[in-house]
């Protein structure tokens, strides 16, 4: 059996990239990540390098910014992925010079983890992000290094876990205190601090963007990770978009709330916010970050960019589809989770 690649993280302890740096571990790639000494070090990432210490994860000294150190820590590995944060994505030039310069990476991932870029509509101020993306992708093309795309879709516990009214805390209740999502509370426009999970209960009411018909695709984040790292010795994902859209996670946000309702036993009050309010809370929100969510949810739940196009050879595969191994939580399991904690 041949070895397996060398994998770099660039954003490896950022919110995604745990997820990848955990599941490469675990499919046996010798792993590392690229840190800031300051990183090491920050109280804030105590418990994420801690675990990657614990894990066997290999620290490389360097930074995005640094030319010198990149290349170095790029030469010492067969794959790099980036799950780099959004107002990072531009720097991504100097991953591509670095791997241009190494000349021994045998596939680059660049981050995106979110819906295909050249395939969505996208409002502002969303747009700038996703034709940043695009940019990359063009000049990863340009410069022919081996690429896979992920489009992981939504990240399920941004969304689900705010289907209980009684969850807090955690990624869910982010999303939750910035946005009138597609099955998210209406807790979510009226917070009591500044901390996330922070809300306010108004009862069981869901908030839906649009008409909820809309077909949206829910993946766990650590099924996100795997299918990831399936993707990167295997030749069929060289140079393509990898959708991660099994069929069981995919669910209108009506089916989700029936489906919820049916689990829990009670009939929930569906608010609709139609595409011309929620495009005017764009325009009108100060909040950067709200006005970005919004835009990104409108692309989702609106608009169904992730579900209203067919996956074609010349461009793409799909992740369940190549690995039929992988035992991934489809939605209903990650209800059925959250019932427990309801």
């Amino acid at each position: 059996m041949a070895d397996k690649s060398k994998i770099l993280l660039i954003g490896g302890t950022g919110y995604i990239g745990k997820f990848i740096v955990e599941a490469s571990i675990k499919e046996g790639h010798p792993t590392f990540v690229l840190v800031r000494e300051s990183t090491l070090s920050s109280p804030a990432k105590s418990i994420v390098i801690n675990n990657f210490k614990n894990l066997g994860v290999n620290f490389l000294i360097g930074d995005l910014l640094d030319h010198e150190s990149l290349a170095k820590a790029i030469k010492q590995v067969d794959v790099v992925i980036s799950s780099i944060a959004h107002d990072q994505v531009d720097n991504q030039v100097n991953i591509i010079a670095a791997i241009k310069e190494a000349g021994n990476i045998k596939r680059f991932i660049p981050s995106e983890f979110t819906n295909d870029v050249d395939r969505a509509h996208i409002v502002e101020p969303a747009t700038g992000l996703a034709a940043s993306k695009a940019k990359i992708r063009r000049a990863i093309e340009a410069e022919g290094i081996p690429y896979t795309c992920v489009a992981s879709n939504s990240f399920a516990g941004f969304f689900l876990p705010a289907l209980n009214q009684r969850s807090s805390g955690g990624p869910g209740s982010f999303l939750h205190s910035h946005v009138q999502a597609s099955s998210i509370r209406s807790t979510a426009v009226t917070t009591t601090s500044n901390q996330p999970g922070a809300t306010a209960s108004h009862g069981d009411r869901l908030v839906i963007l649009g008409d909820g018909n809309v077909k949206v695709v829910f993946n766990k984040e650590e099924d996100i990770a795997t299918y990831t790292i399936k993707a990167v010795d295997d030749p069929r994902t060289v140079n393509k978009i990898l959708y991660i859209k099994p069929p069981a996670n995919i669910i209108s946000s009506n089916d989700l709330v029936s489906l919820w309702e049916k689990k829990i036993g009670k009939t929930i009050e569906r608010v609709y916010v139609p595409e011309e309010q929620i495009l005017k809370n764009i325009q009108e929100t100060s909040d950067f970050r709200r006005k970005l969510t919004l835009a990104i949810c409108h692309s989702c739940f609106v608009n169904g960019d992730q579900t209203n196009f067919e996956i074609e050879p010349s461009f793409g595969v799909e992740a369940s589809e190549l690995y039929p191994d992988v035992k991934y939580t489809t939605v209903e399991e990650y209800l059925n989770q959250l019932v427990y904690r309801h």
